[in-house]
């Protein structure tokens, strides 16, 4: 065990864990950060994305060993009233069915429209598709990563 300073949505955490506990448990488990979802633990799914340094990255492979300087960015750190443009895009076209993928999904787009606020349907669709949805709303993602885009600057 080894005791971690780690900079999560804002704030400084300090936490013990194993160096080779994936990140995606130890916000889950040791910090009570339960937006952030476990749903294949081989990083193929996209469930699990949060920010590292503002890069969509999938926490269930990443040993917190890896991030104790990184400044990182859970669902529950992306907007204080949940009114960050992608969520508010999710809102307005009603995206999630089962809900499940949503938080990862929107860390996907939220890291996407940062680097590239006007992204094409071309590169919305290369970005997302490492993101799985079982319910199949790839075609509302879609067009919400499009209405967000255009709410933001």
């Amino acid at each position: 065990m080894a005791l971690y300073k780690l900079q999560i949505n804002g704030k400084t955490v300090q936490t013990e864990a194993d160096p080779d506990t994936p990140l995606l448990w130890v916000l889950r488990d040791n910090l009570g950060l339960v937006g952030t979802k476990y749903g294949c633990g081989i990083a193929m799914c996209g469930a699990c994305t949060v920010h590292v340094n503002g890069e969509a990255t999938r926490s269930c492979v990443l040993p917190v060993s890896s991030v104790s300087s990184a400044k990182i960015t859970t669902i529950e750190g992306l907007s204080k009233n949940g009114d960050h443009p992608v969520q508010q895009a999710w809102d307005e076209v009603d995206v999630p069915q089962c809900g499940y993928c949503q938080a990862g999904q929107i860390m996907t787009a939220a890291a996407l429209l940062k680097r590239n606020p006007k992204p094409s349907t071309e590169e919305i669709d290369a970005t997302m598709s490492g993101n799985i949805c079982r319910c199949g709303t790839y075609h509302r993602i879609r067009e919400a990563v499009k209405v967000a885009s255009a709410k933001t600057k």
